[in-house]
């Protein structure tokens, strides 16, 4: 699939990221949005950043700053945004009836080979896209915050979606970098949110039972099984971890379900706890925006020391 011009509806963080991605592997963009100060903003914002990144020599793809922000056009005009763009990434709020509102309008105004993609983390496409005309064209393709440092797309078809519109998503998704993985039906929360989820969830168990303190709880995570994890998932961990996976499993399945069983039931995510939490991450990193930011781009600075890492040792 290879489309010259892609759409993003939204024109915050996630749509931004977007715009910049497809940008880096060549296509053309018409960024949308309601607003032509938001979409002035969205620019400045896309050029200081693709500015920054040529400068630091981490900008993707093949062309230069300057080539990409070319590629990258803003429209007011949803009707008009559209014309011509064979794939369309919505990237407004999460909010049910918004991003129904939004596909119900697409629907009326998109042919019959475009692709509707939406970047909802945890909507069910089956709420999204149920009674569209096009519902056969219609997918989620939901990226990790921000897309452009991390790679990963969820791609998840609704029950109606033709497999041609996941195939091309996917090889789409390949085409410009993405590492875009297929779920074979939807699911509560996908598999990120579901397995992220599952770790916040005994993080906080354990740091409410006064077994480990907030910062020593993310440094098990960041200094041990974030180190691997970087690089395997855990099913190739316990492959590793032993002589293979059915190896592992006949050593440590009972010690597994053991633990496995006495975990609580799910948090509240209130009270004490998060009064506990919130004190020691604003101990760490004041809740002040100049400070948050800050922390966030050195985030992203680590990100893209990964990526370029991961790269290198793929090519070796």
């Amino acid at each position: 699939m290879e489309p010259s011009q892609v759409t993003i509806i939204g024109s915050g963080l996630i749509g931004r990221s977007w715009a910049m991605v497809f940008a880096a592997g060549g296509f053309r963009v018409k960024l949308y949005d309601i607003a032509q100060e938001q979409l002035t903003t969205a620019l400045e914002n896309i050029r200081k950043q693709m500015k920054e990144m040529e400068k630091s020599g981490v900008l993707k793809g093949a062309l230069s700053a300057e080539q990409q922000l070319a590629l990258i056009s803003v429209s007011t005009d949803l009707k008009a945004a559209v014309e011509g763009a064979t794939f369309i990434q919505e990237c407004t709020p999460e909010n049910l009836e918004l991003k129904k509102k939004i596909f119900g309008q697409l629907d009326l105004i998109v042919g019959d080979s475009v692709i509707l993609s939406s970047s909802t983390s945890c909507l069910l496409p089956s709420k999204l896209f149920t009674g569209l005309k096009h519902v056969k064209q219609c997918i989620v393709s939901h990226p990790v915050n921000p897309p452009y440092f991390v790679p990963l797309v969820e791609i998840v078809p609704h029950p109606e979606t033709d497999p041609s519109t996941t195939e091309r998503t996917y090889a789409l998704m390949k085409k410009i970098g993405q590492s875009p993985v297929k779920l074979n039906r939807e699911i509560e929360g996908f598999v990120l949110n579901r397995l992220q989820y599952a770790v916040i969830s005994e993080a906080w168990r354990l740091v409410g039972e006064g077994v480990i303190s907030p910062t020593d709880l993310d440094l098990v995570m960041s200094d041990g099984l974030g180190m691997r994890y970087a690089f395997i998932g855990p099913l190739e961990t316990m492959h590793l971890n032993a002589e293979g996976v059915s190896s592992y499993c006949e050593r440590y399945a009972e010690g597994m379900k053991l633990v496995l069983n006495t975990f609580g039931p799910v948090p509240e995510f209130s009270g004490g706890t998060v009064q506990k939490v919130n004190q020691a991450l604003s101990e760490k990193i004041p809740v002040v925006p100049k400070v948050l930011d800050a922390r966030r781009k050195w985030r992203d600075e680590c990100l893209i020391g990964l990526a370029k890492l991961k790269t290198q040792m793929k090519s070796d």
